[in-house]
């Protein structure tokens, strides 16, 4: 089969088949395609772009590249995964929540992106938690707690990273096609039954229009069930951030709270809707209401802090230090205040999240040290009424002048006026 032509096909706005979308992904992967030439065939998908049928081929060829993960038990697999967001600490709580009722929950997760937080990130901020276990240990660890978060592996869908550097350097990230199949190639190859997808819209999310988030989201759910595994999505509100911290070490902090019982209530809501769908995807349960009953009886129970307690310790985490006051003690704390009475009627909450980034909590370039003490608390968000000298962050952080930049950020990241906003859902839309 020649390359050349396959580029020329989709070039023309041809549809491809499955063995030359097979070849072209088998060799690359192998090396046998060079940079330039799979560039040039990236290039032909994200302006042409892909079909249904297209995406699923690129799909199925990128978990081919690798070793999918395969389970010896009839247990239920359920995983899930969000397209980013500020404050976003869901899986932390929500999979040792779902592991309660005999369901696993193989989790692989990523590092922080832009100005998104990252799951490993937020886990390495607890002493000793490895996020680097090999495929048998995070199996093991699964099977005996029933949940595991780690990063990825080298054996899972080795085709995405590969691609995913190159299509970074060649400004074919925005791609529904592309971006669908990336998220989806890392997912399917853990070897789940069901899947449940937050993507998230809003002035945080990587697809602020709702419309963009919509396609995605459709896109997501037709690969996984064509695929055989179930999917739903949610499309959720990311106008503000999520909870109370943004950070690393503080959001491991309120993902404990919540664990026990306590926490903020937009945080607790997501939790036990994505948690309701995980359970009923899964054949535990016959409605989501009935989910959300169970998640949250297992937050009263204590039933998912005590799992939660025991995946860190298992990954090699010192849990205990989650309680001792060092574990978010900064040099540094200061305060942005309200300059006048009124309603928060926007906030850009893409700002907070590069606030965060710029105390530390995230990387500006790809070799950066994080510094997982830093935090940014939100005390008031869109439609609260505030008076003139109230607090609406609190900054904690490790450097004054980096502490200054995120204070003048922060102060451009609201707006204040006489009318009382309409207040936005959680949850826009459900996408089956």
């Amino acid at each position: 089969m020649n390359f050349l032509s396959i580029i020329s096909k989709k070039r023309d706005g041809y549809t491809l088949t499955e063995e030359e979308i097979r070849f072209a992904v088998e060799g690359y992967t192998k090396g046998e395609i060079p940079d330039y030439q799979f560039s040039a065939f990236l290039m032909a998908a994200f302006i042409r772009g892909l079909n249904r049928d297209e995406t699923l081929y690129l799909v199925k060829s990128m978990i081919n590249s690798g070793k999918p993960i395969t389970w010896d038990t009839d247990k239920p697999r359920v995983d899930k995964h969000s397209t980013g967001g500020v404050g976003d600490k869901v899986s932390l709580p929500l999979a040792p929540l779902v592991a309660s009722y005999d369901v696993l929950v193989p989790m692989i997760s990523g590092r922080a992106l832009g100005h998104t937080g990252g799951t490993l990130d937020k886990l390495e901020s607890i002493p000793g938690y490895r996020t680097d276990l090999s495929v048998e240990e995070f199996k093991s660890v699964v099977l005996n707690v029933g949940c595991s978060i780690i990063g990825q592996t080298p054996e899972l869908a080795p085709a995405d990273k590969k691609m995913y550097a190159l299509r970074d350097a060649t400004s074919t990230v925005e791609s529904i096609p592309l971006i669908a199949a990336s998220i989806m190639s890392k997912k399917l190859s853990e070897g789940l039954n069901a899947l449940v997808l937050d993507v998230k819209t809003g002035s945080g999310a990587f697809m602020k229009e709702q419309k963009d988030a919509e396609r995605l989201a459709e896109t997501m759910v037709d690969i996984g069930n064509r695929y055989g595994v179930k999917t739903v999505a949610l499309i959720t509100n990311m106008d503000v951030p999520l909870g109370w911290a943004v950070g690393n070490a503080c959001e491991v902090c309120e993902s404990v709270q919540l664990l026990k019982g306590k926490g903020p209530e937009d945080l607790k809501e997501i939790v036990l809707t994505l948690g309701g769908y995980m359970l009923k995807l899964s054949g535990k349960v016959d409605s989501v209401d009935v989910g959300r009953e169970l998640i949250e009886e297992a937050i009263d129970n204590g039933e998912g802090y005590v799992r939660f307690k025991r995946m860190v310790e298992m990954q090699g985490g010192d849990f205990l230090s989650i309680e001792k006051e060092d574990f978010i003690k900064t040099q540094f704390e200061d305060e942005v205040k309200s300059e006048k009475e009124g309603y928060i009627t926007f906030m850009d909450t893409k700002l907070v999240g590069l606030a965060s980034v710029i105390l530390g909590a995230g990387r500006l370039k790809k070799e950066d040290r994080i510094d997982h003490k830093v935090c940014i608390f939100v005390l008031k968000k869109t439609g609260d009424r505030v008076v003139k000298g109230e607090t609406i962050f609190r900054i904690f952080g490790n450097d004054e002048e980096r502490m200054e930049k995120a204070k003048e950020i922060l102060r451009n990241s609201f707006i204040i006026d006489n009318n009382r906003p309409e207040r936005k859902p959680m949850i826009y839309k459900v996408i089956q």
